[in-house]
């Protein structure tokens, strides 16, 4: 882990910006923090804790995964997503807006889960987790001139969270199967992943050289990427939270970042 870290300490240095990143080594018990506690803007990383409300809801029986919404035209935004091109009037079920909250980061779908679910709601299951600075306010694309305030994570929250997760430990181990599912599909590969090498085989039936189970978010001057590397028989959780850089430069760093810990977790 050292040498890891140490590669990455003089990426960021170089970068400039500023950076809130953790590690988490799950097969040595090894862990590397900057700023860990730092505040960001959460951008789409926040789609990570309206998931698992998403999911807390559907095993409080308030939803079936199966439940019908129907698209209305009121609730199409911009930025990231499908559905902000598709007719209104279609239907969708519950269970596909997540997935397409998380898979293709749609706006749309985010802001139609959060109306179902519920601000208040979302915020009681991010308090339960036990998220301290991470915080929600905000539906995505639609954010009012007077505000509470703005949806913000930590690294350290949002590595904890996906620790929480991957060990079964909040809602059920059904829900926590299912969100890892969601986010190994993940269609937005931009940034962590950006360097690594084609992980299927051209032979059928072979598991993957490596997955990432993970969630982007970007804006200007913003990008982050969290997630739960598995390589081999290794896991490896990480957050990498970025702001202050140019995007073409940060996507690059986090280009490097992630080919750097697949190595590390390679050769491990």
């Amino acid at each position: 882990m050292k040498e890891l870290s140490t590669s990455i300490e003089n990426l960021i240095e170089n970068a400039g910006g500023t950076w809130g990143i953790i590690l988490e080594d799950l097969d040595t018990n090894e862990s590397w923090q900057w700023n860990q506690d730092d505040t960001f803007y959460a951008a789409s990383i926040i789609k990570i804790p309206i998931m698992v409300a998403a999911f807390a809801a559907y095993e409080q029986g308030k939803f079936k995964l199966s439940d019908p919404v129907t698209l209305k035209q009121e609730d199409i935004v911009g930025g990231s997503g499908v559905l902000q091109y598709l007719l209104p009037g279609i239907s969708l079920s519950f269970y596909d807006l997540i997935v397409l909250m998380i898979i293709q980061s749609d706006n749309t779908a985010t802001n139609m889960l959060i109306d179902l679910i519920g601000k208040k709601e979302i915020q009681q299951t991010m308090q339960t987790i036990g998220l301290k600075k991470s915080k929600f306010y905000n539906k995505l694309m639609t954010v009012p001139v007077q505000r509470e305030g703005n949806n913000i994570v930590t690294a350290k929250e949002m590595a904890f969270l996906l620790q929480q997760i991957i060990n079964g430990k909040i809602v059920s181990t059904y829900a926590c199967e299912k969100m890892i599912h969601i986010m190994k599909n993940q269609q937005i590969q931009d940034s962590l992943p950006g360097k690594l090498p084609d992980g299927n085989s051209s032979i059928i039936g072979t598991r993957p050289i490596w997955e990432l189970a993970h969630k982007t978010g970007n804006v200007t001057k913003v990008r982050h990427d969290v997630g739960v590397f598995y390589v081999g028989s290794k896991t490896l959780i990480v957050a990498v939270l970025s702001k202050g850089i140019d995007d073409y430069q940060s996507k690059a760093i986090f280009h490097d970042i992630g080919l750097k810990i697949f190595e590390y977790l390679k050769c491990g």
